[in-house]
């Protein structure tokens, strides 16, 4: 018989859960602020500005919200893998290692919570 632990307790998945419910709020919320720069909410121009100077910035700006929209797809895929990893929590399956089946390391998952991934498979992966 094996002495490997194939999953976490009840107990540490709570905790897991909650350390992501509050990552999950503050990505929501970078997220909205990050939507919110795209659409230009509250924006103030440079309308009334002189021609030369406009052109200038419509060229940075433009680079800006393309910066911008790439953060946005970022947080977008943070979102997502949060949400999956509170799933993975209800299933009972998180913290498993989706390559070697072991458990992932807690430091890990307190740092990374979204981890699927072991370090050993991360490393091996390449």
């Amino acid at each position: 018989m094996s002495d490997t632990i194939n999953r976490y307790n009840d107990e540490d998945l709570q905790e897991f859960k909650e350390l992501i419910e509050g990552k999950l709020i503050e990505a929501k919320d970078d997220l909205v602020l990050l939507r919110e720069s795209l659409s230009h909410k509250g924006d103030h121009g440079t309308d009334d500005t002189s021609r030369s100077f406009n052109m200038m910035e419509d060229g940075s700006e433009t680079m800006m919200r393309e910066e911008m929209a790439q953060l946005a797809v970022r947080q977008e895929k943070f979102v997502k893998n949060l949400e999956n990893a509170l799933i993975r929590i209800k299933n009972k399956t998180y913290g498993v290692c989706r390559v070697t089946g072991k458990l992932i390391r807690k430091e890990r998952l307190k740092l990374v919570p979204h981890a699927t991934l072991s370090i050993e498979a991360k490393k091996a992966q390449g």
